[in-house]
């Protein structure tokens, strides 16, 4: 992993930075959305505390659930939690329950804070992806074409730069989903479109990645497919449903 620079006999990591970076900025973005869209002015630091450490947990436990029997057969790494191996879908499906159990309990309203947060994630995530190119993780698969790199962890064969083809499309993402906003139809529509375009986005870029990332079906579908696939047919249910009500209540005015 590159450190960004040295404390001492502490190195700080690239990674590691830019997801604390990514972190600051997204809960900065989240209490002024909520405050100036929502007039909630009293969320509190802990909330994004709590989703800092479900992500975190998550993001490992997906990790480790890739290859179990590695971590099985060499429990020391279990311990090497500050190095990278995160997945981000694992980091999602934990913190989404926490947020709507957190909004519900604090009487906020869900829908319109799961579309702030929707944006909010696309700010985390697309910084976060910038780290994993300074670290050399996520890398993609080989290739000759001019925009493929060297990273210290091909050994010097030049592959897609996934990281930056993640950012890209995180922040073609935000873009769209601000555009949105301004034509917004119903509540939850942001983050209903945030979870179908990056699972689609997500599903193909997964056949340009080059390290292990295991497989439901071996060298046909991957975990990330796999959950991508669910979170379109979920998201897309969903979005039926909340713009049917909306033409039902049309129709009837």
């Amino acid at each position: 992993m590159t450190g960004l620079f040295n404390i001492g006999q502490v190195t700080v990591y690239s990674y590691a930075t830019l997801i604390v970076l990514g972190t600051l900025i997204a809960a900065l973005y989240t209490k002024w959305s909520a405050k100036r869209e929502l007039g909630i002015s009293n969320l509190p630091n802990s909330f994004f505390y709590m989703i800092f450490i479900a992500g975190f947990i998550g993001g490992k436990l997906f990790f480790y659930l890739q290859d179990p029997l590695l971590y099985i057969k060499n429990q020391s790494l279990l311990l090497n939690n500050f190095s990278g191996g995160f997945v981000f879908y694992g980091s999602f499906v934990i913190i989404i329950p926490y947020v709507i159990w957190f909004l519900k309990k604090q009487n906020f309203p869900i829908l319109p804070m799961l579309d702030i947060l929707a944006i909010t994630t696309t700010i985390v995530h697309s910084i976060g992806r910038l780290g994993c190119f300074l670290a050399g993780c996520c890398f993609g698969s080989p290739t000759d074409s001019s925009f493929g790199l060297v990273f210290p962890t091909t050994h010097t064969i030049s592959v897609h730069p996934t990281q930056l083809y993640e950012v890209t499309l995180l922040v073609a993402i935000m873009c769209i989903l601000f555009i949105i906003k301004n034509h917004q139809q119903f509540k939850g529509q942001l983050f209903l479109i945030y979870l179908m375009l990056y699972a689609f986005g997500r599903g193909v870029l997964e056949l340009f990645r080059g390290d292990d990332r295991g497989y439901i079906i071996e060298n046909t579908l991957s975990h990330a497919q796999f959950i991508a696939l669910c979170f379109i047919a979920i998201a897309g249910y969903f979005y039926y449903k909340f713009h049917n009500q909306i033409n039902i209540r049309s129709t009837n005015t």
